[in-house]
Parts: C-alpha cells; structure tokens; sequence
C-alpha cells in the first residue's frame, strides 16, 4: 500500500525526535538533577507520531502523566519541556509542575495530568468550547488502558456522544498499569473500542504492527471526526520498554512474562520504517544519519540551556497558584 513520502517521512522523522528526546531524558536522570518522577514513552512513539501529523495547530490536546511524546507531537517547545523537567523558571509551567504537568498553549497543548483519567473530561470541555465556539478544531484525549477504569472516562464519553463532541479518544494500550498486567483489571471477554461503540461512540482499533496500515487509517478515523464533527475512539495497542516511572529497565523485576519486552522490541517500529525509507530511495544511510545527530544536537543544547536557567523563587512560585 502507498502512503506516500510526506506522510511515512513525517512519522519517521516525528517518532525519531520523541525516541531520541526520551532516550536522552533517561540518560540525563540517573545523574540526580531532574528532581520530579518521569514517565517515558519508548517504545511507544508511532502512536504519538501518526496521530501528531493528522493534528492542526487550532486542534487542541490533553495528555496524562506520559506526557513527553505528545506535547513534542504537538509542536510543544522542546527547550521549555526539558527546562520544566529541571524545575527552571523557563519551564513551560514555570517549573512548577515537573515532568507530568506540561502545556503549551501556543500549539494548543492545554496540559498534562499526573492523576490517572483526570485530563479525560478536561478534552471533553475542549471539545464542548469547540462545538460551542463553531470552530472546526478537533480535541484529542491521551490516556492509557488503566484510565479505562476511571469513572471520569465513562462519563466522558457518555456526555461526547449525547451532545456529538468533536472529539479523538486516544487510548495507547500498553498492557499494565504500573506493574498489573490487563487480565487482572478488566473482564477477558472485554472489547474496549466495541464497549465504547455500544455506549454511542465510533469505535477503532488500528494495528501499530503494520505501519502502513497504522498511517492510513489514522488519519481516516480523524478524517472522520473532523467531517463529521463527531467524536471517536482509537484503541493501539503498544509497549514500554522502559519501567512505569523512571529511567531504567525493569525486566528483572518479573511482573513481565520472560521473553515479552524482547517481541516487542523485536516489532520496533524504526527498522521497519528506516528499511522504507532506504528501499523506496526517499532518504539514504547518511541523510538518515544526520537527522538523528541534529536532534541529538537539539536536545543535547535544551539540557545545557536549562541547566544554566535558574530555578523559579518563592514568589514566582506562587504566583498564579489558587489551590
């Protein structure tokens, strides 16, 4: 199937800025000045990737406590997100909030949530001030498959559906929650994208293994919401390869099947895309090199700028705070 150049170029590129961002937040956080937990998404970028490019600038989106992949999706300022995750007063909140409360209003990032389901109604909201407002801007809800059994979720989605919200449910199913494997917090039987359909909202599940088939009906099903102005829910399924919260691999820990983590990482997505990419003669060795040097480059300049920064005072502290 041709998805075209633009589109698995775009994801490439994407998906490659968010790896390399994650892989080196994880490095910088074992030498102890990032002073606020992380929760990193390696392993699970595509889903970030072939949402992000079928995403406008009036769109608006709302995130969880995993929240590095889609602010960067977004367009979020990658110097304020790593200066936030050092606690700097350039911070994209000020440092105030740390690696889970990110935003960037300038892109329509209006926030991440460290509590599990939390910034699900939130969308809503977004999506109601959309239909309210006649714009004909999307919002999309990030959330893993552990938010499924919040109440906030159900109410969510009941609400969209009786008022027909344009809104993108994005449930990135990774198969735990912190250390609970699926089985053992919801019914075997339980089809989430179909549970979702039979409470009044269109419901997908889109394969990350065949990317071809990722890329296209991604932006299908938003096609979708954006015409219909309608909301819809897409479940993906994915994987990360590193522990819940924190830096490290936490294979040895034994929550995990043996074997599981290296058939996912054995699925990876980058190969799969860089192979396209070379045989299709749409980038070579080199230019594929680069790339990953310049955000390396990036990234590595963000860490030094924000190391420089200053930590917020009291005063700045407060400043804005209601709670």
């Amino acid at each position: 199937m041709n998805i075209g150049v633009k589109n698995i170029l775009e994801v490439y590129k994407l998906a490659t800025k968010i790896r390399i961002v994650e892989i080196k937040i994880a490095e910088e956080y074992q030498k102890g000045e990032m002073r606020c937990p992380v929760h990193l998404s390696v392993g699970q970028e595509l889903i970030s990737a072939v949402v992000g490019i079928n995403q406008k600038k009036t769109d608006t989106v709302v995130s969880s406590h995993r929240a590095h992949a889609h602010y960067l999706a977004k367009g979020g300022d990658l110097n304020k997100m790593i200066a936030e995750i050092y606690g700097k007063v350039t911070g994209c909140s000020k440092g105030r909030g740390g690696s889970m409360h990110l935003i960037d209003l300038g892109v329509g990032f209006l926030g991440s949530s460290a509590i599990v389901g939390n910034s699900i109604p939130i969308g809503v909201g977004a999506g109601f001030s959309h239909k309210l407002g006649g714009s004909s801007a999307l919002s999309f809800i990030y959330f893993g498959d552990g938010a499924i059994e919040e109440g906030s979720f159900y109410e969510s989605i009941n609400f969209s559906a009786v008022q027909q919200l344009p809104i993108v449910y994005v449930c990135e199913n990774n198969f735990y929650s912190v250390y609970t494997k699926l089985q053992d917090r919801q019914p075997s039987e339980r089809i989430n994208y179909k549970m979702v359909e039979a409470m009044g909202v269109s419901g997908f599940k889109i394969d990350t293994s065949d990317i071809n088939l990722c890329i296209t009906q991604t932006e299908e099903v938003v096609n979708l919401a954006r015409s219909t102005k309608k909301p819809v829910f897409i479940e993906y399924e994915s994987y990360r390869w590193l522990e819940h919260c924190g830096p490290n691999d936490d294979d040895s820990l034994g929550y995990r099947p043996n074997g599981e983590l290296k058939l996912w990482k054995d699925k990876d997505w980058m190969p799969k895309i860089e192979s396209t990419l070379l045989n299709e003669a749409i980038l070579t060795l080199d230019q594929i090199q680069n790339y990953k040097t310049d955000i390396t480059n990036e990234v590595e300049l963000a860490i030094k700028l924000a190391k420089e920064d200053a930590f917020p005072t009291l005063e700045e502290s407060i400043k804005g705070v209601y709670a």
